[in-house]
């Protein structure tokens, strides 16, 4: 028995990184990700927290129409879609005339769920190209990442895991994903110290900014940036509601925070060919492949990093309270306003929900919040 199949059952492969575990355990055959119940029985998301983030997204897209000049087709993709549970109250909350001219895609390795709205295309993968919104609530922290660990000779090191969640460290850590740790999450040389290489989200990022023709590209999640990496890196799981150790045998999620910084800076790469962007395995794609130019980089508007609260806050969710004087001449419509404050006010909350990163990239067209951040 070698070292790399040591305590691992017959047929299960040994320990190995954590980009191929996660990856498996995920979205592999009977993957965390393909289980009946979704991700909603198992952790809250801001579309779950409130009707009021799919009411603010359908304002954000509400924007970017009429930045693209109201086409005659506009794309709201939700990439990551769980159940579809954003699309749907997306598609909810449009304007009629808008509505009638959307196009909705959610991309989810599950299969489609029973009953959804037939307006909704259902995909495992990116359309080719999109004019309208993308928007990516919670995907890029699903997208499996390595670890490394410094070791007692100040070297980073793949931490190598087994099924059972049992760690040891491999090999030092060379080539491309030294290269990203060098720019964007240096490791003193202590042992201990983790780091998580965020190289295959900056490729799942820039990927998807690729299908964008025209329009605004949105990545929404736990986000840290090079002033503030963690330490200890930030991987872990959810069960039940409940954060857990993360074992990569398919019964809890697997999740880390995202340097979205490094994101940020991705689609500005000349990326080669392959094959297509999926939520499991999000494979590099030409970054002029929407224009028409495979192979060519496309020059792209400045993108901007903003928290959730900044950011909901210029889509009219505030948490303001209503009006005292409301509740005498309308009881029932205060205790509705009350009600909606409470729940904006989670969404915009600081050390919580309001504290998310969103990063934005127009292609095409101006930033839709800029005007009013």
């Amino acid at each position: 028995m070698t070292d790399e199949t040591a305590g691992a059952l017959p047929g299960e492969p040994g320990p190995r990184g954590w980009r191929a575990a996660a990856g498996a355990a995920l979205y592999g055959p009977g993957g965390f990700y393909r289980r009946p119940e979704g991700p909603a029985g198992h952790f809250r998301t801001s579309v779950h927290a409130s009707p009021l983030f799919a009411r603010a997204v359908a304002r954000l897209l509400c924007r970017v129409d009429a930045a693209l000049g109201r086409p005659a087709v506009l794309d709201f993709v939700d990439m990551g879609a769980g159940r579809g549970e954003l699309t749907r109250g997306v598609l909810a909350a449009l304007p009629a005339e808008v509505a009638a001219r959307t196009r909705a895609y959610a991309v989810e390795v599950a299969g489609r769920p029973a009953g959804l709205d037939e307006r909704i295309l259902w995909r495992g993968e990116l359309p080719d190209q999109v004019t309208g919104l993308l928007f990516a609530n919670e995907w890029l922290d699903n997208v499996p990442v390595d670890v490394v660990e410094v070791d007692a000779a100040g070297v980073p090191r793949l931490v190598l895991v087994a099924r059972d969640g049992s760690e040891r460290l491999g090999e030092p850590v060379t080539g491309a994903a030294a290269d990203w740790l060098a720019r964007w999450w240096p490791l003193p040389a202590e042992e201990g110290l983790r780091a998580e290489v965020g190289l295959p989200r900056d490729e799942a990022w820039a990927s998807a900014v690729a299908r964008l023709a025209r329009g605004l590209a949105v990545a929404v999640d736990y986000a840290h940036t090079v002033d503030t990496r963690p330490p200890f890196g930030t991987l872990t799981g959810f069960r039940e509601g409940r954060e857990t150790a993360p074992v990569p045998d398919g019964s809890c999620d697997i999740t880390a925070h995202v340097a979205l910084d490094a994101c940020a800076a991705a689609p500005g790469a000349p990326y080669p060919p392959g094959a297509p962007c999926t939520p499991s395995a999000p494979a590099q794609a030409p970054s002029g492949a929407a224009d028409g130019t495979p192979g060519t980089a496309r020059v792209l508007p400045r993108p901007r990093l903003l928290t959730q609260r900044a950011a909901l806050r210029t889509l009219d969710i505030t948490g303001a309270r209503p009006p005292l004087a409301l509740a005498s001449t309308d009881p029932a419509g205060y205790v509705r306003a009350l009600a909606s404050a409470g729940e904006a006010a989670e969404l915009t909350a600081a050390g919580g929900l309001g504290d998310f990163g969103w990063l934005l990239q127009p292609v095409g067209i101006p930033d839709p919040l800029e005007a009013d951040a």
